[in-house]
C-alpha cells in the first residue's frame, strides 16, 4: 500500500470518528453498548454503496441479471507464516498451506536478524522470496518482520557500536530495496519503547548498547529514514507490545522536520496468553492511538486454547474447554476491532500449535493441522458474514444499488440476446462507488449445415 493509499484510508476513518462513542469509558454498561452496537459500526465503516448503470448503445437495459462476488477484503486479515516450508511431514505441510490460503489475505514473514543471517554475508533472502512469491500466487499480501530489534544479537556482530549501526542501516536498505514490489510492508523498528529493558540488555547487549549511544528516538528515526529511501512506496510500521502512554510519548517524538509522523502505521501487539482484553480496553486502546491519524494494525494477536497464563509447564496443551473459550473470544475480539474505523489489519500469532511461540496452544490449528473451533468461527466471519455475494436485476432505468464490504470483486451481467459481460472492480468503504457497464448485442452467425437445406444427392436410381 502506498503512502497515498494509506492517507486515503486514514481520511475515511478520521471522518467517521466524529460519530463514534467516547473513548473514556466510565461504566460497565458502556462496554455492553460497545458490543451491542458493533454490527452497526461494521455496517457503517466497512461497507460502501455500489451504484451500477447497465446500458446498450447508451440506453438503459432493464431486467438484466447482475451477479457480484467478493474476491478479496480490503481489510488485512493475516497471520505469521513462519512454518511455511519447514514442516517435515509433507501432508502436514500441505494442510498448513491450504488452510492458510483459504482464510487469510495477509502474511508476516520473519526477518529476525540473528536467524535470518546466521553467518555474516549469508542472509536467507532465497527462502523469504519463496514464501513471498507463494503468497503472491495465492493473493496474499506480505509484511517483513522486523528489520530492527535488539532482543538478540547476531552471533557474529562486532563490538564497535558505530559499525553495528552501519551494518543495521545497510541491512534495512538491502532488504527493503531487494524485495520492493514483492514485500512492500515492513515492521521497521520493533519494541522501541522499552528497548533498554533488562532482557534486551542480557540477550542483545551489543545492539542495545549501540541503541543507547545513538539515542532511543534518533536510532528509530535513522531506521525509518533508511527504509523510506530504499522504497518510497512501502508502508512502514512501528510495532510495540507497550500500550501505555509511554508508547504514545515515543510516537509523538517520531516526526520529521515538518512535524509529520515518520511511520505510516502504528503496530499494536495483543498477546493475550493470560486472558483477553475487555471490550472497554479494546476500545480505549484504539481510541488513544487513533489520535495520531494513521491506520492501526494489530500485529500480533494471541488467544490460547488451554490453561491461561505465561510460562505454563510443558507440554502446554490445548483442551476442549480451552478451544471453546478461544473460539468465543476470537469472535468477540475480531468483531470489536473490525468495528473500529482506525483498525486496518489484524495478524494472528501463531497459525498452528506446531512450534508455537512459548510452546503455547496459540494456534488456530492443532499440531496435526486440524482446525480448532476458532479457525472455523473466524472463517465464518471473514468469508461468510463479512463477505458480499449478490445477484440482482436492473430496474426499468437500468440501475442496481446495493452495499458491499470494501475489497475486490468480480461481476457478471447477463441479458438474453446480449453478450455477457465479466469484469473486476473495487469497492471502497464509506463512499458511493458508481460505475456504468456497456453491453453488446450477441452476434449469432447463421451457418448452413451441409446438406440440411439442400436437395438429396442423386443416388443414381
Amino acid at each position: 500500500m502506498s503512502r497515498t493509499s494509506t492517507l486515503f484510508l486514514a481520511m475515511v476513518w478520521i471522518a467517521a470518528a466524529a460519530t463514534i462513542l467516547p473513548s473514556r469509558l466510565k461504566a460497565a454498561e458502556e462496554n455492553d453498548e460497545l458490543w451491542q452496537t458493533a454490527e452497526e459500526r461494521i455496517e457503517k465503516y466497512r461497507k460502501g454503496d455500489i451504484e451500477m448503470l447497465v446500458t446498450l448503445e447508451g440506453k438503459p437495459v432493464a431486467n438484466a441479471e447482475v451477479t457480484i462476488e467478493q474476491t478479496r477484503h480490503a481489510f488485512l486479515f493475516g497471520c505469521n507464516i513462519f512454518n511455511w516450508g519447514r514442516i517435515e511431514d509433507p501432508k502436514l505441510e500441505e494442510a498448513y498451506r491450504q488452510r492458510f490460503a483459504e482464510i487469510f489475505n495477509y502474511a508476516t514473514v520473519g526477518f529476525y536478524w540473528p536467524t535470518y543471517e546466521r553467518r555474516q554475508g549469508e542472509p536467507s533472502h532465497e527462502y523469504a522470496r519463496q514464501v513471498a512469491e507463494w503468497c503472491r500466487e495465492h493473493g496474499i499480501a506480505v509484511k517483513g518482520h522486523p528489520l530492527a530489534w535488539n532482543f538478540a544479537d547476531p552471533a557474529w556482530l562486532p563490538d564497535d557500536p558505530k559499525e553495528i549501526l552501519r551494518l543495521q542501516l545497510a541491512r534495512i536498505e538491502d532488504c527493503v530495496s531487494r524485495f520492493a514490489g514483492l514485500i512492500d510492508r515492513w515492521d521497521v523498528v520493533n519494541e522501541a519503547t522499552e528497548f533498554d529493558r533488562p532482557s534486551c540488555q542480557q540477550r542483545g547487549p551489543k545492539m542495545t548498547r549501540m541503541w543507547q549511544e545513538v539515542g532511543q528516538t534518533e536510532f528509530t528515526k535513522l531506521c525509518f529514514e533508511r527504509a523510506r529511501k530504499a522504497n518510497p512506496n512501502a508502508t512502514l510500521i512501528i510495532n510495540d507490545y507497550v500500550i501505555s502512554p509511554k508508547y504514545e510519548r515515543l510516537l509523538e517524538q517520531l516526526v520529521d522536520d515538518q512535524n509529520r509522523p515518520i511511520f505510516d502505521v502504528i503496530g499494536i501487539q495483543s498477546h493475550m496468553h493470560g486472558g483477553t482484553w475487555s471490550n472497554g480496553q479494546i476500545w480505549d486502546v484504539c481510541e488513544r492511538f487513533s489520535r495520531f491519524k494513521v491506520p492501526l494494525h494489530f500485529t500480533e494477536t494471541t488467544i490460547v486454547s488451554g490453561e491461561l497464563g505465561r510460562g505454563r509447564p510443558r507440554p502446554w496443551v490445548t483442551t476442549p474447554e480451552g478451544e471453546e473459550y478461544q473460539a468465543r473470544e476470537v469472535v468477540r475480539f475480531y468483531t470489536m476491532l473490525f468495528s473500529h474505523p482506525a483498525v486496518q489489519a489484524i495478524t494472528w500469532w501463531d497459525f498452528s500449535d506446531y512450534r508455537a511461540w512459548q510452546g503455547a496452544p496459540a494456534g488456530l490449528l492443532r499440531q496435526d493441522m486440524s482446525p480448532k473451533p476458532a479457525y472455523t468461527e473466524l472463517y465464518k466471519l471473514i468469508k461468510q458474514k463479512w463477505w458480499t455475494r449478490e445477484t440482482v436485476r436492473t430496474d426499468a432505468a437500468g440501475r442496481v444499488k446495493f452495499r458491499g464490504f470494501a475489497g475486490d470483486y468480480t461481476l457478471r451481467v447477463n441479458k438474453e440476446g446480449i453478450e455477457p459481460v465479466d469484469m473486476s472492480f473495487r469497492v471502497e468503504a464509506c463512499i458511493t462507488n458508481s460505475m456504468q457497464i456497456e453491453l453488446r448485442e450477441r452476434r449469432i452467425a447463421e451457418t448452413a449445415i451441409q446438406g440440411a437445406r439442400s436437395e438429396p444427392a442423386d443416388s443414381g436410381l
